[in-house]
């Protein structure tokens, strides 16, 4: 252990203490009975801890190369995040991710298989109402400063609340406490069912200042304008972007990629558009599971064989590392599929949740490219490998390290790269992956475009001329991304609530392949796939900029600051 690696220890150990609910996020156990106080004095005593702790970063002197990266990584995340209070970006709402999603997120990651576990589960829950209290000041403290937050978004969130607290039928938490097992005391059994009550009353109090005096103040602007925009995608990406070259870009990605979605089509039907044969692929009953269960059986038989099947030839995963769990995602949210990673000790492994949307049949064409996304080899083989590497990586590194650029790059990369090793021969499978193609590239186009509100090229055949907006971004996604409606609607919602998020998978996928293509061009003959993921992916999570670096010296080549 360095003096920067102990620095990196302690300030994982300080955040969990301060942010019980970051603690259970990474893994960290001990916080599992408490909530974070989100109020603007709990925000003021975050940004206090990480100005403490770059100082003490800057401060100390790098040993060695392993030093200097997780040092390099570290700094820029603290400066990010503090860029970001600064800015008061804390005091927007945000449909889909704000702490009072994040905080019932949270309890899907706690253990129940014990009395104990139960236990906590039912002092957290009953920690909720308080906890969400002081999220309230803050929104209120934001109707103080005259911050508004924009009317789709202030309705997303009471949607999404009302559903967890069961308006209409029963909700989440309500159902969480009637998962319990009967042999637990009755007086626990008690707590929870108490407990889940105050919830759920405690979300519909809080969804009625939603739509009261904070919707009141709400504005119907979406876009947040080039500034905040520029810094959102600098925290997202770990990156400096031109964003309009990046805009561009966009536009070439999804012209390129439509065009092999068409040759692709040919193969499966031919003469046939993108959007007859999407559509052929939904209606086919040989092409696709019916039954969430059979569905979710489907989804965890193919990431067991996929990492069988990869360790030792492509990748060498570590035991630990071969664990995953397929889940079903509780109803309220975005429906796009996430992954949450393994606990700092493995005892949670990393999950896969697929949110069914109220589906109960499942067309198979674009489920296996979004599974390699999800599983490995995309986040979980990358998330999970860096929580594996404590001999090499600080905590830091391994617990919150990396940016959504990194991670959703390499996991789009990881999309594409199984394609290279022949495991979407299938044409309905290739499809499939072109599809999210087409998707991250729809999302760099409508991203950027609605929230600078751009001008659509007058080479284009949509809308030329016009100026992006959520109508157009919508019926843009509705067109070009060949997904359901219904899932674009929750996907607009969120890029205009996550400004910058949206194009970190092109973009970091982006960079993941011209630092690959780089180090082909550097060792020639002497290039190895397997050995370059192995070296590129024990670095650690990083930005993208130091990811650009740090990829670069592994082939050999001159960096700036040699």
């Amino acid at each position: 252990m360095t003096r920067i690696y102990d620095i990196a220890s302690q300030f994982v150990d300080e955040l969990a203490a301060a942010d019980p609910v970051a603690a259970t996020m990474m893994g960290v156990p001990g916080h599992d009975d408490r909530l974070t106080d989100y109020s603007p004095e709990g925000y003021a005593a975050l940004a206090s801890l990480r100005k403490r702790y770059r100082g003490l970063l800057e401060a100390a002197e790098p040993a060695d190369d392993r030093d200097r990266i997780a040092r390099d990584g570290m700094l820029e995340y603290l400066g990010l995040r503090d860029a970001l209070d600064d800015a008061g970006e804390h005091l927007h709402l945000s449909g889909f991710r704000n702490p009072a999603t994040t905080m019932r997120m949270v309890f899907d990651l706690m253990p129940r298989a014990t009395e104990t576990d139960w236990a906590v589960i039912a002092r957290r829950m009953a920690a909720y109402p308080a906890a969400l209290s002081t999220y309230r000041r803050l929104l209120e403290e934001a109707l103080a400063r005259g911050i508004p937050s924009p009317r789709r978004q202030v309705a997303e969130a009471i949607r999404q609340l009302r559903v967890y607290a069961g308006e209409g039928g029963t909700g989440y938490f309500q159902r969480l406490a009637a998962e319990a097992p009967p042999d637990l005391p009755a007086s626990l059994r008690d707590d929870l069912a108490r407990a889940a009550d105050a919830a759920a009353a405690a979300i519909l109090d809080f969804a009625g200042f939603l739509a009261g005096p904070f919707a009141d103040a709400a504005t119907d602007r979406d876009g947040v304008g080039p500034d905040r925009y520029q810094l959102a995608a600098r925290v997202f990406n770990g990156i400096e972007l031109d964003l309009l070259e990046t805009y561009r870009w966009g536009w070439d990605e999804l012209h390129r990629i439509e065009a092999e979605m068409l040759a692709t089509c040919a193969r499966i039907l031919p003469g046939a558009t993108i959007a007859e044969t999407r559509d052929f692929l939904e209606r086919d009953p040989a092409r696709a599971i019916d039954g969430v269960e059979n569905f979710r059986r489907w989804m965890q038989e193919l990431q067991d064989r996929t990492i069988a099947e990869l360790d030792g030839r492509h990748f060498d995963i570590p035991a630990p590392v071969k664990r995953i769990e397929a889940m079903i995602a509780p109803p309220g949210g975005a429906l796009a599929m996430y992954y949450t990673p393994p606990s700092e000790d493995f005892s949670r492994p990393g999950r896969t949740w697929y949110p069914t949307g109220g589906r109960t049949r499942f067309p198979l064409w674009g489920e296996v490219s979004i599974a390699y996304h999800e599983g490995v080899p995309g986040h979980h083989l990358e998330r999970a490998n860096a929580k594996y590497l404590a001999d090499r990586l600080s905590r830091f590194q391994r617990l919150l390290g990396g940016t959504s650029g990194y991670v959703e790059g390499w996991a789009l990369y990881a999309e594409r790269l199984m394609a290279e090793l022949g495991y979407l021969e299938v044409p309905d499978y290739y499809l499939g992956m072109l599809r999210a193609q087409a998707l991250r590239a729809v999302r760099v186009i409508v991203d950027i475009g609605m929230h600078l509100e751009l001008e659509i090229p007058p080479d284009q055949d949509f809308h030329p001329g016009e100026r992006w907006n959520p109508e157009l971004g919508q019926r843009f996604c509705d067109e070009r991304s060949q997904f359901p409606p219904d899932f674009m609607a929750s996907e607009v919602i969120r890029y205009l609530g996550m400004p910058g998020q949206a194009i970190s998978y092109k973009v970091g996928e982006r960079c993941w392949l011209e630092a690959r293509d780089r180090a082909r061009r550097q060792l020639g003959s002497t290039f190895d796939l397997k050995a370059w993921h192995k070296g590129a992916l024990d670095l650690g999570p990083m930005g993208l900029a130091q990811l650009q670096r740090e990829v670069g010296r592994l082939a050999g080549e001159a960096s700036p600051a040699d």
